[in-house]
Formats: structure tokens, sequence, C-alpha cells
């Protein structure tokens, strides 16, 4: 439940979707660096969370009994950055100054100058354990907010991931649900020739997880798991959401290059000309 807002209908959060998606082409076209890849292919769950699912309140960034939400990849913040935009945690002129001196919105998330930011990010492998403090902290304390950490792919060849999902079982943390955003590809090369992951669902059920494979773009399906999991109770929930990075545009989609790379001018105008198409015609 999101305080202060009546949750989206599912063509309403594809519309979101869309303007997210054009926030993030724009930031990191004016600011002529970022992560478009795993910006976008996250897009759609970040969107359902941010307007659908989480606990949450923009008055009140800290409020105690708030949702948490952690962006393990870090990198990928403009996704954050423009759901927090949006959503009405800071004005959207915040936007056009990603990466400068001074500004709120860093390369990476920065929880001491962002509001709504609950971890700083930085080097690969720690938000699940983050994610996993929280968890341990809200049972204790016995609070009813829901922990959500997404996960990159190629994160999971971090051996910190591991330990935290060991521990997330053990402690049955069942308000901890992690999102594996399933590219396939990170920053050189595709995840299977820098480090294969596979058979990656089956690891995390030997873990102790439950487990649940969907289309990380299919928004129908993204609200209906992300519900399941906050009522879930015994075991943390591990979606593995299968995406395409660079999703929305076509020239960047499955394309490793643009994993760090931010396009020109010419190409924002087309990148944003194919989203604002596509988004009519859903």
């Amino acid at each position: 439940m999101n305080l202060s807002q009546t949750p989206m209908t599912i063509p309403e959060l594809k519309q979101v979707a869309a303007t997210v998606r054009c926030d993030i082409i724009e930031m990191i076209t004016t600011a002529n660096a970022g992560h478009p890849g795993g910006s976008l292919s996250a897009a759609d769950i970040v969107t359902a969370l941010y307007f659908r699912i989480m606990r949450i309140d923009p008055k009140d960034p800290g409020w105690p009994d708030r949702d948490r939400f952690i962006l393990s990849k870090g990198h990928a913040c403009p996704v954050w950055y423009a759901a927090l935009a949006e959503r009405g945690y800071f004005d959207k002129s915040h936007l056009g100054t990603l990466r400068r001196m001074n500004s709120i919105l860093q390369g990476h998330p920065d929880m001491r100058k962002t509001p709504g930011i609950d971890m700083t990010a930085g080097s690969l492998g720690h938000g699940l354990s983050a994610g996993l403090g929280m968890a341990l902290s809200g049972k204790l304390r016995k609070k009813d907010y829901h922990v959500w950490v997404v996960v990159g792919d190629g994160e999971t060849q971090e051996g910190s991931i591991w330990e935290a999902a060991m521990a997330a079982a053990k402690w049955k943390l069942d308000n901890l649900t992690a999102i594996v955003d399933r590219n396939r590809l990170q920053n050189d090369a595709c995840v299977v020739d820098v480090m294969p992951i596979e058979p990656l669902a089956d690891k995390w059920r030997a873990f102790g997880w439950r487990v649940v494979e969907i289309d990380g773009h299919d928004m129908e399906q993204i609200v209906e798991t992300l519900e399941r999991a906050r009522t879930h109770k015994g075991a943390p929930t591990l979606i593995l959401a299968h995406t395409v990075k660079g999703k929305g545009v076509s020239y960047m989609e499955n394309v490793v290059e643009w994993h760090g790379k931010a396009p020109c001018k010419e190409e924002a105008e087309c990148a944003l000309e194919e989203i604002r198409r596509c988004a009519c015609e859903s």
C-alpha cells in the first residue's frame, strides 16, 4: 500500500514505467555519463514497487514503519532516482543534475544526500546483506515492514550474496524479498562468459529460499508476484525476473556496450520517440 496515493492500475503502471524510462535517457544524456542498460531493464519492477506495492510516504522518507528498498546494483541508480522523483520525494528538476558536483543525485546512490535512499551503494554484493539486517531488525522489533532488494545477475557472482542468502534462510526472514534482474549481461560481456551462475533458481532453492521465476517486463505478472511475496510466510522470497538489458530502446537491447555508455543527443531523441510510441500503443 502506498500512503497518500491510490494504488495504480496495470495500464497506469505501464505509463509510469515509460515515463521512468524517458527520465533515465534524459538524465544520462544530460550528464553524458551513467548506466542506461541495467536501469532500463529494472524499470518495470521498480515502478511496480514504488507506485503499487511498497508502503511508503514521500512526505516522510524516514518514517520508521515504511517498507525498505535497496538497489544493490547501485550503478543503475538512474532508475531509482527517476522513480523517487516521479513519486514526489524531490522535485524533478534535480534529474538534470545527475553526477554533477554537489548534486543530490550522485553516480551511486548516497543516503546522506538523496531523500528516499535507504542504503548507500557502491561496491557490488553488499545490498542483500544490508537488507538482511533491516529485515532481521524488523523481526526483532516486531515491525511489519517489508524489505525489497534488487540485485544484478552478474552481482550474484559475489560470495557475499550467498552468505546473506544462507543467513536469511536461517532466520526465516519472510519479510525479505530479493529480486534478481536477470538481463544476462554485465559490464564487459555476457554473464555466462564472465562467470556462469546457472542453475540460478535451483541454487536459491538449495539455500532455503522460496523461488519464483517471472517475465520482468510483464507488469501484471510483476504485481501479482510482488503481492504474494509480501504475504508469504516461513522463508524469504527470491524473484528471478527475466529481463532485457536496455529494454524499451531497440538499439540498446541486449547490447553489452550500453551497460555504461551515455547516448548522444540524436540517439537520445530516437530512444525517447520509441519509448513514447510504444507507451501509446500499449
